[in-house]
């Protein structure tokens, strides 16, 4: 006599509460619910709310900053793992502390490698994650990770704007890769700034490796932060002749100044993504759902099917 296999079940961090509402309407299946108790100290205990016993659990919550995003999905995952869920697919739109993913001076963590083996340990088995930082992150875990590009996202989106004389921009060298993935996708010319930076977030010099006058510049990155970066690289190619320039980018952390610095910039409009709910609105900013595709891949993890269509760039 065959045990029926129970429905998958869906729940969110808190952090990630909206998108997760999304991404189960899409998926087709309710929200689960899950009860969080704080201590006054602001010590916080999750629980579920209803039995995920035998089940293939998905777990929704991106880890940006602050760190207790990262502790709650952990607490959440270790909750499911003690309650005898079968799977637990930890689902992070955004991939947070992935800057820190090599040695870059002496006697610093790799911290994305140190986040990679406490999602393991405290039990997922699986991760759906977009757009990662760097790519090599995915061989940090010893579980499969399903590595989605919001480039199925943007490029309908860019293809709606029937830009001439399009080119696509990486805002540092490091991102070019990206930039000329999407360029021979959109088939349009590429260039790429050269930047020098003081420290962290502040840039002392930025240089422009090719021509953008009379052109439609897209700068291509996959995270804004202080946006000092990006609305420098937009400013520098106006005065280099250049009609227009937009940005897109996965994931909007917009910290700090970002906000005045895109409303005050020469940027047409920043396009990003809904990984990380945005903390105030602005005009120059769009944001595109991305429920659906996260939950197209969820379907097909659960039905054993393959997802390699929505690894395309």
């Amino acid at each position: 006599m065959s045990v029926p296999v129970p429905q998958p079940k869906i729940f969110a961090c808190t952090q990630s509460m909206d998108l997760g509402e999304r991404i189960a309407k899409a998926f087709g299946s309710p929200l689960g619910k899950v009860k969080f108790s704080r201590y006054s100290d602001g010590e916080f205990q999750p629980s579920f709310e209803e039995s995920v016993r035998g089940s293939r659990v998905f777990l929704v919550g991106s880890t940006h900053p602050n760190s207790e995003h990262l502790m709650e999905l952990l607490l959440m995952i270790d909750a499911a793992k003690r309650a005898s869920a079968r799977h637990i697919t930890a689902v992070l739109p955004y991939f947070g502390w992935a800057r820190q993913d090599r040695k870059d001076k002496p006697r610093v963590p790799i911290a994305a490698k140190m986040v990679a083996k406490m999602l393991e340990v405290a039990g997922a088995t699986r991760i759906i994650t977009m757009d990662l930082h760097a790519d090599q992150i995915q061989g940090f875990f010893e579980i499969p990770v399903d590595h989605l590009f919001a480039s199925t996202l943007f490029f309908p989106y860019l293809k709606e704007l029937n830009l001439e004389n399009l080119t696509i921009a990486s805002p540092d060298m490091g991102g070019s890769k990206r930039a000329y993935a999407y360029s021979k996708a959109l088939e349009s010319d590429v260039v790429v700034c050269y930047k020098q930076r003081e420290k962290a977030n502040v840039i002392s010099h930025m240089e422009l490796i090719g021509e953008v006058k009379g052109k439609n510049v897209v700068l291509v990155d996959d995270m804004v932060d202080t946006a000092g970066t990006l609305t420098k690289a937009a400013d520098l190619m106006i005065e280099r002749g250049a009609k227009s320039v937009r940005a897109i980018c996965t994931h909007a952390i917009l910290s700090g100044e970002a906000y005045n610095r895109i409303e005050n910039s020469k940027l047409e409009e920043l396009i990003v993504t809904d990984s990380i709910p945005l903390k105030q609105q602005s005009n120059k900013i769009r944001v595109l759902e991305s429920a659906q595709l996260i939950a197209d891949v969820m379907q097909r993890v659960q039905a054993n099917e393959s997802i390699s269509s929505k690894f395309i760039i």
